[in-house]
């Protein structure tokens, strides 16, 4: 079989970890098979620092969103678009990409435009159950959308969309089924910055699993940017069995440990649970673009994997009440981490480097 011949990629999207990650697997996959993956985003995004780390050169372009902001940002966004379009036209000519691959949010949404209009092949990867606005708007220059919910296939052309999952490291599909041990482990987390709800309710269940007398190791991450020396020093003073900590270096360990996650409902956080098994109590985050936290955790729902509380009604005392009934039914506990496996979908980033080999193989002919 001859090799197939280097191309450069240009990957878009990001501002958030939920952007950048899933290109950042996607971006190594393509790199390992002699391809040249180029990032394109805002030195305010996540990708500023994340790309340049992972060793993968990146480009710059200057544009804000248009969801979930003031009118004068709008606008000023609106106004400062064309520019943006004309910087990524820049790096279309400079790079010339075989294909474009875009994971959404408002950084992808110059560089599809500009791609739309010179004829550069475009791959999206959608990994939420609603897509989001940059993607529903430019639905019909997508030549492959590679998404995560079936559901979600609905918003692109008849034909162009796949079921691939969202790119989730390997150590999550390897973690085993939890033993049954006598108490119940469970894992608490916002996501590397935290969740200000989760961390409110989780000081305030404190008290509530130690007068129930409820056999409960916690592990909690409050995030970075949280008193986490004040949220740790309170949880030492309970006498309860667990810990907390600003931030989790290795959370497949992590998920190995838990019995029960309660987490927020972000495509990738959702991608991990179904990659390790694992039942969980979702909180959406209710100022998530398009509100598409609380489909995603619809979704998982729906398939059996999770319970669903929403963020103004999760409280310490919801909480004991979630953990509680889940503990006492093990067997449900076993159902829902069967359920939230049979969600995952492994070798996502593999899938989206042959996809793309094979649109820039096509555009080229």
């Amino acid at each position: 079989m001859m090799p197939t011949p280097t191309r450069t990629f240009l990957m878009a999207g990001g501002g958030t970890g939920g952007h950048v990650i899933p290109a950042l697997a996607v971006a190594r996959e393509l790199e390992s098979r002699g391809h040249r993956p180029v990032f394109v985003g805002t030195h305010e995004g996540f990708e500023a620092r994340l790309a340049p780390a992972a060793g993968f050169p990146i480009e710059w372009i200057a544009i804000g969103g248009l969801k979930g902001v003031g009118p004068m940002k709008k606008l000023r966004t609106l106004l400062g678009l064309p520019v943006s379009v004309v910087r990524a036209f820049g790096i279309l000519r400079r790079h010339r990409p075989a294909a474009v691959f875009s994971m959404g949010g408002y950084v992808a949404g110059p560089v599809m435009i500009a791609a739309a209009l010179g004829g550069v092949p475009i791959v999206a990867m959608e990994p939420n159950a609603i897509p989001g606005f940059t993607h529903r708007r430019m639905a019909r220059f997508i030549r492959r959308a590679l998404v995560s919910f079936p559901e979600s296939g609905r918003f692109f052309p008849e034909g162009r969309a796949e079921v691939i999952g969202v790119p989730v490291r390997r150590a999550f599909f390897e973690l085993p089924p939890k033993r049954h041990e006598a108490g119940l482990s469970l894992l608490i987390t916002g996501g590397s910055r935290g969740s200000r709800t989760l961390n409110n309710a989780a000081q305030q269940s404190w008290p509530l699993f130690r007068d129930a007398g409820l056999d409960v190791r916690i592990i909690h991450q409050t995030g970075a940017v949280a008193p986490h020396e004040e949220i740790a020093h309170d949880f030492a003073q309970t006498g309860l069995d667990g810990q907390v900590v600003p931030f989790i270096h290795d959370m497949p360990a992590a998920f190995a440990e838990a019995d029960l996650i309660v987490c927020r409902s972000g495509a990738g956080a959702l991608a991990e649970l179904a990659a390790a098994g694992k039942p969980a109590i979702l909180v959406p985050f209710p100022f998530a673009t398009d509100d598409h936290q609380l489909h995603n955790a619809e979704a998982f729902r729906s398939a059996g994997a999770a319970r669903l509380v929403l963020d103004s009604e999760m409280t310490g005392a919801r909480l004991v009440r979630e953990v509680r009934e889940l503990a006492a039914a093990r067997p449900l506990l076993d159902q829902m981490a069967a359920n939230a496996r049979r969600l995952a979908r492994p070798g996502a980033a593999e899938r989206a480097a042959d996809v793309l080999e094979k649109v820039s193989a096509r555009a080229t002919r």
